[in-house]
């Protein structure tokens, strides 16, 4: 049985990563010259360590497995934040590619994300209907600092009304699909991904991990985006406006 385990994910890259692509910030003891031999509680003190943030990415059966783990190559290796998986009952869910998911968090356990994120994929035509996915995204995107998508997951966002006022895009191939589900949206024919607000949609399956790297751009800058990309060997189209599959749209 084809199974991902457990996945609550730190990226094993993720040292070497920070050291090469961030400086450890100075505690407030060294900044002030402070002899912390002489203490050595006295830089803890200083420097108390933060709880990490968390990225929630939101499973149901038939999502686009490259949607999801494009994205998870890039965020797993920042490091302040941790990625957890939640589905409606919680467990392992399947893709549309046939690949088993464990998801840590049900609709009901899940704490409040940071970020959040919807994948596309074949399942959204049936999570366009479902009450419950509908309301965990509301109240989720209540608390959230960036809630996010990729491919058809903006027709999920969409649905749920928290797309309204604001600009998207969605896979070019479902765009007529995926924009019938607001008339609320001002959707975008042409862009590989969307930045409006706190909300950030992508084109389809392949521009989540672009999405995913605009978003480490926005958290720590260019030349880290840039770094995390390098170290993946993935070529970034750090152009949103660039897309090669671009529709045109009366928007």
């Amino acid at each position: 049985m084809k199974h991902i385990a457990s996945i609550s994910i730190r990226c094993l890259g993720a040292a070497l990563f920070l050291a090469s692509a961030m400086s450890a910030p100075t505690s407030m003891a060294q900044t002030a010259g402070a002899d912390t031999t002489k203490s050595p509680g006295a830089a803890a003190r200083a420097a108390p360590a933060t709880k990490p943030r968390t990225i929630g990415i939101v499973l149901f059966p038939g999502f686009e497995t490259l949607d999801v783990f494009g994205p998870v190559e890039m965020w797993g290796r920042l490091p302040d934040y941790r990625i957890v998986m939640v589905s409606q009952h919680g467990g392992p869910v399947t893709s549309a590619q046939g690949i088993d998911t464990m998801t840590t968090y049900s609709f009901e356990t899940a704490p409040q994300f940071d970020i959040l994120m919807i994948p596309g994929g074949a399942g959204t035509r049936t999570e366009v209907k479902n009450a419950d996915m509908l309301a965990f995204l509301r109240k989720q995107d209540k608390g959230t600092t960036w809630t996010t998508s990729v491919c058809t997951g903006s027709a999920v966002l969409a649905k749920a009304g928290l797309l309204d006022g604001h600009k998207a895009t969605s896979n070019k191939l479902a765009f007529a699909w995926a924009s019938s589900q607001s008339g609320k949206v001002a959707w975008q024919g042409h862009a590989r991904w969307v930045i409006d607000g706190k909300y950030i949609t992508s084109s389809g399956v392949s521009a989540g991990t672009d999405m995913a790297l605009g978003l480490v751009e926005k958290l720590y800058g260019h030349k880290v985006a840039e770094q995390t990309a390098r170290v993946t060997e993935y070529v970034w189209n750090d152009d949103p406006a660039k897309d090669p599959f671009a529709l045109e749209t009366q928007h």
